[in-house]
């Protein structure tokens, strides 16, 4: 599983529907690749949301990480439920918007 906040999505039109997603957490990004059946079964999440955990199948090229997406799973009330905690204690909580290209 690698959980992150969503970056981008892309859905390249020379791709063949497969769309892509980069996620990032605070060891770095990772690039999640998701085919279109997939997409299709998971649009609301896909589409709709800000941070996720993508269960799939990991793979590395040096120090660069892709998943081929199995699930996704939405996790932004466990993500602003850190948000609040940590504005409760003083510090405030970036709030990041996805930047998407279709």
């Amino acid at each position: 599983m690698v959980p992150g906040l969503v970056l981008m999505r892309q859905r390249p039109g020379t791709a063949h529907g497969v769309m892509f997603m980069t996620l990032e957490d605070e060891t770095g990004t990772a690039n999640i690749i998701i085919w279109k059946d997939r997409a299709e079964a998971q649009r609301r999440i896909v589409i709709g949301v800000n941070a996720v955990a993508c269960h799939g199948t990991l793979q590395r090229e040096g120090e660069v990480i892709h998943v081929v997406m199995q699930r996704l799973e939405d996790i932004t009330n466990m993500m602003r439920s850190i948000a609040v905690s940590e504005e409760e204690e003083g510090s405030v909580a970036p709030r990041l918007k996805a930047r998407d290209f279709h």
